[in-house]
């Protein structure tokens, strides 16, 4: 195989990776939040929640580009891989209007959903990068 290729995988597959990550830390801080909304934190929660978010929304359709991107990669070099990544509605008007335990538990299963989807992915990116590493060669890798 082709070292260039091989490297331009790497750096695409590294930077899913990263805003993989980031998109899950936001899921996380808003599944958080959720847990205080539910326990009674009121509009603000609601508030800072969806904020959360949003933000993750937003590096998760940053990772859905380099994701593409990463696949493209890949299959410069016959490796063949799939990613798909959703985050679901997560009934955000709902929320906010009919802020009640019953929506709030309807969030946070749809938030753990989208936790559980990103982790598999991350968990197949870093398993397809742990392959493509020594294909480099240590002395390619620094």
């Amino acid at each position: 195989m082709d070292k260039k290729e091989i490297r331009e995988a790497i750096l695409a597959g590294e930077a899913a990776l990263d805003s993989l990550e980031k998109a899950a830390e936001k899921l996380q801080s808003a599944k958080n939040w959720g847990l205080f909304d539910m326990l009674g934190g009121g509009m603000f929660s609601s508030f800072v929640k969806h904020s959360r978010i949003d933000e993750a929304s937003g590096y998760m359709e940053e990772a859905k580009r380099k994701l593409a991107a990463f696949e493209r990669e890949l299959r410069d070099i016959s490796v063949p891989a799939d990613f798909s990544l959703e985050l679901e509605g997560y009934l955000k008007a709902m929320d906010i209007f009919l802020d009640n335990v019953f929506v709030d538990v309807m969030v946070q299963s749809r938030l753990s959903s989208a936790a559980g989807e990103l982790e598999r992915t991350r968990s197949d990116v870093r398993g397809i990068l742990t392959k493509l590493y020594p294909l480099l060669g240590e002395e390619e890798r620094e």
